[in-house]
């Protein structure tokens, strides 16, 4: 296990430094000033001039990069135009919020779909079979935005059980922070826990036909333990390879979530950054979402060698 994880690491040093070239080249390759288009029209060439001086964006374009990389390895991310800010103390700042609706997001996926497979795989084409289908249809049928403005709506507006969009943070009141926290979840989990409960219920109607399933039926085993210890460890493998995915849309899901409950992470820090045309600031989010995308592929990698053997040994 120990091998497979360095060459895992290894792979991933390797993505890291592309993905740190393609970021810092895709902004400064695109056509056009972003000084200028950060400032505006109205700004004059000493103003434009002064801060592509602050940027570096004045240098060669093989020394911006290698002041770039230098300034990665010391976690500096750059300075924000719009607020003179470092880009790594904003961040910093907003990363664990993000961070914590896409784990518990993963969490209550995860929580909700596997045991809704596991049954309807169980009462494969009966009434609760198809019940489950439907409602995971209408999970994977609706857009993040329409599930997040329609719980808006009931339980904010309508019934008043949740607050309305206003981020509480944990210090400030734990209780509202919690209570602020269950709808974007929520709306992130939806179709998550669809994705997750249609791929657990196809992976263990397969599993459940192979031979040592057969051979654990006939040896006297009750169905509890077939289930548990037999079917659902191997046939976790597909399912864990569709969240890895899913937990990656997130990344994006979270863009319009953010909005529209007003949660302050990185994906709503990335829209401002695009509409303020804020180079440091996009450019900044933009590579640590890639970062945290590669450390979910690690983490699926990891747990698909400890899931299957021969995974790891390959």
């Amino acid at each position: 296990m120990s091998t497979y994880l360095i060459r895992r690491l290894i792979y991933l040093a390797f993505q890291a430094l592309a993905v740190a070239t393609v970021v810092f080249l895709l902004l400064r390759l695109v056509p056009g000033d972003p000084v200028r288009a950060t400032l505006g029209q109205t700004a004059t060439p000493e103003q434009v001039a002064e801060v592509r001086g602050q940027l570096g964006l004045d240098q060669p374009l093989i020394q911006q990069y290698g002041e770039w990389m230098g300034n990665l390895v010391r976690g500096d991310l750059g300075t924000a135009i719009t607020s003179g800010r470092p880009v790594s103390l904003d961040v910093g700042l907003r990363i664990g919020n993000t961070l914590e609706l896409i784990v518990l997001s993963t969490v209550v996926a995860l929580a909700v779909g596997i045991p809704l497979g596991v049954i309807a795989a169980l009462r494969s084409n009966k009434v609760t079979d198809y019940a489950l289908g439907s409602l995971a249809m209408l999970g994977l049928s609706l857009p993040s935005f329409v599930v997040g403005t329609v719980l808006l709506l009931i339980f904010a507006l309508w019934l008043g059980w949740l607050p309305e969009s206003r981020y509480v943070p944990w210090g400030e009141s734990p209780v509202g922070h919690l209570r602020t926290v269950v709808l974007p979840v929520l709306t992130l989990a939806a179709p998550f826990a669809a994705v997750v409960m249609r791929m657990t219920r196809s992976s263990m109607l397969e599993v459940v036909r192979k031979d040592y399933v057969r051979t654990a039926r006939a040896k006297g085993l009750g169905s509890w333990a077939i289930t548990m210890r037999h079917a659902l460890r191997n046939a976790l493998v597909p399912v864990l390879s569709i969240s890895g995915l899913e937990v990656v849309s997130l990344f994006g899901n979270t863009v319009l979530v953010e909005i529209i409950f007003s949660w302050p992470g990185l994906s709503s820090l990335l829209f401002d950054g695009v509409t303020q045309r804020d180079y440091p600031v996009v450019q900044g989010v933009v590579l640590v979402i890639a970062a945290l995308v590669m450390l979910v592929n690690l983490i699926v990698d990891v747990a698909y060698g400890v899931l299957d053997p021969r995974i790891r040994n390959s």
